[in-house]
This record gives structure tokens, sequence and C-alpha cells, in this order.
């Protein structure tokens, strides 16, 4: 079994004034608040045990937003991180939800779009580590990863100088239950914080790590200044205008997938206000078809 935990924590302190009132999570991105991509992101994968590691202060706006995760068939559970430690210091705050289960970490910033067959493989089959790699034109800007002529990985480095490849690891990560230990491991790096890169690095010294390079039919975009927001509301926008259907509409997701029933989902629309949103739920095929790729 698998569980997914959304790191939502972090100041935003590049999207001030708005992150000085809420997390950067609930900014919109379009028509729907940031948070609901990554969410989307492990309903696809198949995941429905999901921990939102947030601030204090955070969390109750997220409660009000999805309770318990029963109303989508999800069961959603909340952990405070004081305050940014590091992205590995997720698994020692999620010792007690990961248990012996593996575990799919999304950073609550990161929105990927496109066919996610290689994120179902990995959660499936994961043995050991499994990071992504996806080219970049500018890698110094991220953890990068160098592979052999064999395609093993034979490094990884934060944020370089002068990297080794155009492949960056983007903010999703599979572990298996070793990575709570292996994260105990970890010194706090220069700038003060346990680095997953290093957490990844220990998977590779022990022959454990495996990276998956995405191909160009995946959108990885940045949502962490106010120009990123924007070309992602654009993005997504131009995308849901063009074929009528919605990206990361967590209630179709649980529907199509059959984490609800017609039931069940009949039930919800009686909660939703009167919207635009409401009008697309109302509207979708009663064809319950499982399998969608990309929503």
């Amino acid at each position: 079994m698998t569980k997914g935990i959304v790191l939502a924590g972090g100041v935003g302190s590049r999207l001030y004034p708005v992150t000085k009132v809420y997390s950067k999570q609930l900014v919109m991105v379009y028509d729907k608040p940031l948070i609901y991509y990554p969410i989307s992101i492990l309903m696809l994968s198949g995941i429905k045990d999901i921990l939102i590691i947030t601030d204090e202060d955070t969390i109750p706006l997220y409660k009000k937003l999805f309770h318990d995760g029963n109303h989508i068939g999800l069961n959603i559970s909340y952990e405070i991180q004081e305050e940014p430690r590091g992205i590995a210091e997720a698994f020692i705050i999620g010792e007690d939800f990961i248990g012996d289960d593996s575990v799919f970490l999304i950073l609550g910033d990161n929105f990927f779009y496109g066919k996610l067959d290689f994120l179902r493989e990995a959660v499936k089959q994961n043995d050991g580590a499994t990071i992504f790699g996806y080219h970049v034109s500018n890698p110094r800007r991220f953890g990068v990863v160098e592979f052999d002529e064999n395609e093993n990985v034979i490094s990884l480095e934060e944020k370089p100088s002068d990297p080794k490849s155009n492949y960056a690891v983007p903010g999703i990560y599979v572990y298996d239950s070793n990575v709570v230990k292996y994260a105990k491991q970890l010194s706090p790096s220069k700038r003060g914080e346990l680095e997953i890169t290093d957490l990844s690095r220990i998977y590779m010294n022990h022959g454990k790590l495996k990276c998956i390079k995405t191909g160009r039919g995946l959108a990885w975009l940045d949502t962490g200044t106010p120009t990123a927001l924007l070309n992602a509301s654009s993005f997504i926008g131009a995308i849901e205008a063009r074929q009528g259907l919605k990206i990361a509409c967590l209630e179709e997701i649980a529907l199509r997938n059959n984490f609800i029933t017609i039931e069940q989902f009949s039930d919800l629309m009686k909660t939703i206000p009167e919207c635009n949103y409401k009008e697309y739920l109302q509207n979708l095929s009663s064809d319950t078809e499982s399998g969608f790729d990309i929503i």
C-alpha cells in the first residue's frame, strides 16, 4: 500500500503580500486553489490516504476545505510543520502516518499535466526509492540527476553551478517505508534544512534509487512567483476552454476512478452552491468509466 503526503509548508515570501494572510497553496490558480492540483496527482495515482503537512494557522483552512476527505473517497489527515526545515522533514513528521507503507510525497506548489502512467507504475512497483527526471533548459535552479550510459543514477546535486545533465528532479518522490529511518539519519545542510537530495542519495548509495525520465509529454509548472502563477493559470484556462474538461477537479476524479459511487456524487452536489463549478459537475456524462489519464 502507498500513502500520499502533500507538503504544503513554507512562508511563500515570493508571493508576498498575499502570503501574509494565508498559505500560497490556497492561492487561486485559474479556478481552484493551488493545493487541488497536487492532491489530484495523488488521486490519479490511486492514492486515498493523504497527509497534508502545513503550519498551525493554515490547518483550520484546509479542514474547512477538505474536512476528512470522506466526501470524495479520501482519508485526509493533518500534521504541523512548525517552521520550514526541509522537504525530508516531512517523513519524520509523518512517521506514524507512514507506518510500514510506501509513501508518495508531492510538494504543495507543484503542478503537473499530462499522461501519468509513469507515476502509477512507480507507485505499483516501488522497491526502494523512485525519483523523476524532467528535462529543463536551466538546471542550475534545481536538484540535478546524472546518469551513466545504462541510465543508472550516478550523482545527485542540489542547484549545482556546473550541472552534469539537463535533468531536474521535480517535486514528486516515491519511497519505501525505510524513508523514515533514513530521514532521521540526515544532518541539516548549510541552509539549516534536511535536504531531499541527501535523502535520495542514501538510497542511491544502497543501490535502491531509480530515476524515471518523464519525457516531453508532461508539463511541470513552477508556481512560486506571481509570474509563474499567472502562467499556470493561463495554461490551465486555455486547456479547459479548448477541451471543455476541468483539470484537477477532485469530485470528478473521485467519481470516474470509483472512489465514490454515483449516489454519493449526487449527494455531494447538494452541498455545493450554485456556480460554474457545480454546473460543470452536473453536466458530467453519466458514463463513469474509470481510467481517465489526464484530469
